[in-house]
């Protein structure tokens, strides 16, 4: 069975890898973007993990100008808690969804899946895993806020109980600190269980961060 999926980056920490991260990069920028990350998440040597990279496709981008660049959805206001493009949205949860479905048909189970991302890329990660008929077994979202709150009973019963892991800047001037946080509590009133960090920066990643991601990933895959 061949499924054609997004153009990706691929990375394995080992061999005959038996869990994915798919981690989706931010507005504008590629798959290339957090690649230098794998080696400084610290995981033990025995976890084999395929790490995949996926590059969004380009569209305009209204805020921008209507400038073409990599774009998980548009975005037309400054606010990222108004108003958000449904069919952008929709259009990518299929490619997100294509990328889970060729890791099972490698042979790689949804309980051994993480889908991560940050800024766009959280925001869809969340999207995505929360609305997955097969529990994932972990969701990332870093910068992210949460897409269409509205609908938040559209979320799949069987995937509330997927652990989240979210982290944010206090000082985040593109995606505020609480439109983060107001997404993590209206997530937790739906029953996730999110385990949530913030960090002394904007709208970046430090290494606190990065170590502490290696734990939780560590914890979500490593075989009992």
């Amino acid at each position: 069975m061949v499924l054609h999926t997004l153009p990706h980056i691929k990375v394995e920490t080992g061999p005959s890898p038996d869990a994915a991260v798919i981690w989706l990069h931010g507005l504008g920028a590629d798959g290339h973007d957090f690649e230098p990350i794998v080696p400084q998440l610290g995981l033990p040597a025995d976890l084999a993990v395929r790490f995949i990279f996926p590059h969004a496709p380009s569209m305009p981008v209204t805020l921008n100008g209507g400038y073409i660049m990599p774009a998980w959805y548009d975005i037309k206001q400054t606010d990222l808690g108004i108003e958000h493009d449904r069919e952008g949205i929709k259009a990518s949860t299929a490619d997100i969804r294509m990328l889970i479905e060729r890791e099972q048909v490698r042979g790689i189970k949804a309980s051994r899946i993480i889908l991560a991302g940050f800024s766009q890329g959280a925001a869809m990660s969340l999207h995505v895993g929360l609305r997955q008929s097969e529990p994932l077994a972990g969701i990332m979202a870093l910068s992210g806020y949460l897409l269409l709150p509205h609908e938040i009973e559209k979320l799949k019963p069987e995937a509330i109980s997927t652990p989240i892991f979210m982290a944010h800047g206090i000082h985040d001037p593109v995606v505020s600190y609480t439109l983060g946080d107001n997404s993590r509590r209206k997530l937790a009133a739906a029953g996730c269980k999110i385990e949530w960090h913030s960090y002394p920066m904007q709208h970046s990643v430090c290494l606190d961060e990065i170590k502490q991601i290696g734990k939780w990933i560590t914890t979500i895959l490593r075989p009992a």
